[in-house]
């Protein structure tokens, strides 16, 4: 794997700068090779060691008694699945969202970007895109009610925006596979040793994911990352260090994409909504490898409404089966002797913080529902002169940034804007510190779990994102975009693509994830980390999970 280090300074020729993994993403998403591609340490021995089953578990019935039991199909609940199927554990997986595998009247499975229809946001009639307005002109429109891939779940102060489906968030985001630099480690996982997470967890989850980097030669000629380009001139022009990060997209299929030989996906503008073809998610990876040892199943529009303990030993579970409108068609429940949540940062948290009000998880310590933030991320656009066009054509996988984490405490990814026209506009992601967690907890009155966010919490991201922004704009006589987030509005500050915490690992779990108060329980996504990663966060998501299960397999499922 290669070094984490910034560059002191910018790096004019591109074949001899590094492609770093210290950067962040849009939103932040090969099969792979054999077990020795992960990694090797104590589990690389397990799959060989468990007989693959013939065929799957059945998918969940009511009154199933299951082994394990995974709340998600994300990163972290991907992870657990193939390692725990490796060790011999049969395992049922339970999404609220669709399998995504049958695709609609136009020949796709999912949605363009620019034109979305039922199948791009979870139970709306109005769609909700990050970007509301362009060129004066509203984006949003009607669409019908449907279980579709993205949702945007408005809290007071906030709308999270998070993958819906099996597969997770690596379904919508823009795949910047992102290890943090190494003197950052200890403000995200404080309680992990760095060593082990770099010297054999990192590596294991970049090649678990198929991360790969860009041809820099063929970045440099083609169309589709011209925008990229003008960023990088801007960024060098006012002295800030322009950085590359590995993706977790087939680059060898874009090559094809921008010879025309094969569809376009990236080249189309498909990120939010999915990508029909070359990005390497985790049905292609992970959940692939986990479904062919035979011992994973997966249920789609399951949603888990309740566990509690079950007379017997292990766990009561509740599941709503839905119908594609939301409307629950079947309520079933199951006994699990363990249950792992991996619903997500926001799902856990609202899961896990009705349980423990509600008396069905009376045990949970109080830390669970603490400890939430928004990854610091905020966006803006710059207007360029005519002299800087960033084209028509744009790549939706975006491959590097501009670093001013250490004297501002903002790194921003060059992001697409991938309209079909040119805009002469450059558009940016920034991941910033910011000092600010927010709580969940339930309101009874409701019926609901709230989270106490507000607005004001992202002016220091704000301001670390104008460290680096202020400067460009003086340096090339440009203005910020007023037109893309409402009218005469400056700043994305009102979302969040990277969610995190709300049962930060060593407080609401110990330092594996095992929930405090109720043994057999687990958490292993991204709500254990304690609400910011420095960059996109879904490769240390991924690492972690990979070292959490490890430890619970041997001392929990082995012993």
């Amino acid at each position: 794997m290669r070094s984490t280090a910034l560059p002191s300074t910018a790096v004019h020729d591109v074949s001899r700068r590094r492609f770093l993994s210290g950067t962040g993403s849009l939103l932040g998403a090969t099969a792979l090779g054999g077990a020795a591609a992960l990694g090797g340490g104590p589990l690389s021995g397990l799959a060989a060691a468990a007989e693959p089953r013939p065929t799957a578990p059945r998918a969940l019935v009511d009154g199933a008694v299951v082994p394990v039991l995974v709340v998600g199909t994300g990163y972290g609940g991907s992870v657990a699945a193939l390692r725990l199927a490796e060790a011999g554990v049969d395992v049922h997986m339970a999404e609220m969202g669709m399998a995504w595998d049958t695709p609609g009247s136009d020949g796709n499975i999912f949605a363009n970007t620019t034109r979305p229809d039922y199948r791009s946001f979870w139970l709306r009639t109005r769609t909700k895109q990050p970007l509301s307005n362009f060129l004066g002109f509203p984006l949003d429109k009607d669409v019908p009610k449907h279980t579709g891939i993205l949702d945007a779940e408005d809290f007071a102060g906030i709308t999270v925006y998070q993958g819906r489906g099996v597969g997770g968030g690596s379904l919508v985001n823009g795949g910047m596979a992102v290890t943090p630099r190494r003197e950052n480690f200890p403000y995200v996982l404080p309680t992990v040793s760095a060593d082990e997470m770099y010297g054999v967890y990192y590596p294991r989850a970049n090649a678990g994911l198929g991360v790969a980097e860009v041809d820099p030669d063929w970045w440099e000629s083609t169309d589709c990352y011209q925008y990229a380009r003008v960023g990088r001139k801007h960024a060098q022009r006012s002295g800030f260090p322009f950085v590359f990060v590995p993706n977790v997209y087939d680059w060898a299929y874009m090559k094809e994409e921008a010879a025309g030989a094969v569809p376009k996906s990236a080249l189309a503008g498909e990120v939010l909504y999915g990508n029909n073809h070359g990005k390497k998610t985790l049905r292609k990876t992970y959940l692939a490898r986990a479904q062919a040892t035979g011992r994973v199943t997966v249920s789609p529009q399951h949603q888990v409404t309740s566990v509690r303990p079950a007379d017997g030993g292990g766990y009561t579970v509740t599941l709503d089966q839905l119908s594609t409108t939301g409307t629950v068609t079947a309520t079933k429940t199951v006994t699990a002797t363990r249950v792992f949540f991996a619903a997500g940062s926001v799902g856990t948290s609202k899961l896990l913080t009705r349980l423990k009000a509600t008396g069905a998880l009376p045990r949970l310590n109080g830390e669970v529902g603490k400890g939430w933030g928004d990854n610091g991320n905020v966006m803006c656009g710059r207007a360029n002169h005519m002299w800087d066009p960033t084209g028509k054509l744009q790549s939706a996988m975006p491959t590097a940034g501009i670093d001013n984490w250490a004297a501002g405490g903002a790194f921003a990814e060059v992001a697409p804007l991938p309209t079909g026209i040119e805009t002469y506009a450059s558009f940016y992601l920034s991941i910033t510190r910011t000092p600010h967690r927010a709580a969940f907890s339930w309101n009874a009155a409701a019926n609901r779990v709230d989270l106490d966010w507000q607005t004001a919490w992202k002016q220091p991201s704000i301001d670390a994102a104008r460290t680096i922004f202020d400067k460009i704009n003086a340096k090339e006589g440009t203005i910020y975009r007023t037109d893309l987030f409402g009218a005469n509005k400056i700043w994305g500050d009102h979302l969040t693509y990277h969610p995190l915490g709300g049962a930060v690992l060593d407080k609401a779990t110990d330092n594996y994830g095992r929930l405090h108060g109720h043994p057999g329980l687990y958490v292993i996504d991204g709500a254990l980390i304690p609400g910011a990663a420095t960059v996109n966060p879904f490769v240390t998501i991924t690492a972690l999970a990979e070292r959490n299960i490890e430890r619970i397999i041997a001392a929990d499922v082995r012993a």
